[in-house]
């Protein structure tokens, strides 16, 4: 398996390590509803350094970005940053991403499980005059995240972080170190992502977790990053969203700009659109205790009507959560389902997202 550049930082921290995307990551430090509280109440910091950076540059760059994802690039401003996805020709999801714009290039984002498929599907359909360079292995993202983060961060850097506004990004030093530092993240909650090169890993972190200590700053691991981002019904692909799924269904026709040029994909979700979707993805809670997992099916009026995508027990509502496919005639706000737990039916009820 490969290792991030804080791989002895986790160690350090008594990280409970496991496999993903092919890299030994942290799932938790304490405990993940622990460390997802301090994200929901102060700050934490997540290493996301085996997502996936691929460079895209030349005199037709734009045009490119333009092809392979559903978004429309050409709005986006030097300095700006737009949630995205790409589609296969018969409207399903390679991948969702973030897509960023540079004076001369553009940086694409993408998940750390799909960077090796994503790369070849990108340079399959490449155009003359661009360039694609994945330069993943080089670079060490960090996410500081929760209502603390700007405070954290602020004393270790000139540059104004106030002044970033959400998904904006600008270049500069923080903690001596020249970097990307980005308002995004996958909690919902206030924060930045900083890129860097590999060489400097430790001393940023080390430098963050100083700075934060005023707050009670801690490490979090993938399994509270998971809970964080489903209580703010934040898509996870190969739950939510996959090859099988289109982003009309997925509830991404916020990002699907289908009145834009030809972009991969667009013909077939013009179809779906016009032919009207069979099922929607849905948030719900349960109305008693339970634990919806993946997989799990989801009955209206005592028939199958759909499947749960994500699921768990909400650290902050203390109750069952999910988001599940469902048929399009039961996908309205207040519809009563049940659960499928095991051989026991847990009642359930469409709520209007996010959770939290």
């Amino acid at each position: 398996m490969k290792h991030t550049a804080l791989y002895q930082k986790h160690l350090q921290h008594n990280a409970k390590m496991v496999e993903f995307a092919g890299y030994d990551m942290p799932i938790q430090y304490r405990s993940i509803r622990e460390e997802h509280r301090r994200v929901r109440t102060t700050v934490g910091m997540f290493d996301v350094s085996h997502m996936g950076e691929i460079e895209i540059r030349g005199s037709k760059a734009l045009d490119m970005v333009q092809k392979i994802t559903i978004n429309d690039a050409a709005n986006l401003a030097v300095g700006q940053v737009q949630y995205s996805a790409m589609c296969y020709a018969e409207g399903g999801i390679v991948d969702d991403l973030l897509v960023y714009r540079f004076a001369d290039y553009f940086l694409l984002v993408v998940n750390a499980a799909n960077k090796d498929k994503d790369l070849d599907w990108i340079l399959k359909n490449k155009i003359d005059n661009c360039e694609v360079t994945d330069t993943s292995d080089r670079i060490t993202q960090l996410a500081v995240q929760g209502k603390k983060a700007q405070d954290t961060l602020q004393p270790l850097t000139p540059l104004d972080l106030a002044g970033i506004a959400y998904y904006w990004f600008t270049e500069g030093q923080l903690a001596g170190v020249p970097m990307l530092i980005s308002r995004t993240g996958y909690t919902g909650e206030p924060g930045f992502e900083l890129y860097f090169e590999n060489q400097y890993a430790e001393k940023v972190w080390d430098a963050v977790m100083a700075a934060g200590k005023a707050f009670e700053i801690e490490p979090i691991g993938l399994g509270a990053r998971d809970s964080l981002r489903l209580e703010k019904k934040m898509c996870l692909y190969g739950n939510d969203i996959d090859a099988t799924t289109n982003p009309l269904e997925a509830g991404l026709a916020w990002i699907t700009k289908l009145d834009k040029g030809p972009f991969i994909g667009k013909e077939a979700l013009l179809t779906i659109k016009e032919a009207g979707l069979r099922r929607k993805l849905v948030a719900f809670t349960l109305q008693t205790s339970g634990f919806p997992r993946h997989g799990y099916d989801i009955y209206a009026s005592g028939n199958r009507v759909g499947h749960v995508t994500s699921g768990t027990v909400s650290p902050m509502l203390e109750k069952g959560i999910g988001l599940g496919y469902v048929d399009t005639a039961y996908a309205h706000i207040g519809t009563k389902i049940d659960i499928k737990i095991r051989d026991r039916m847990i009642p359930a009820e469409i709520i209007k997202p996010p959770f939290v």
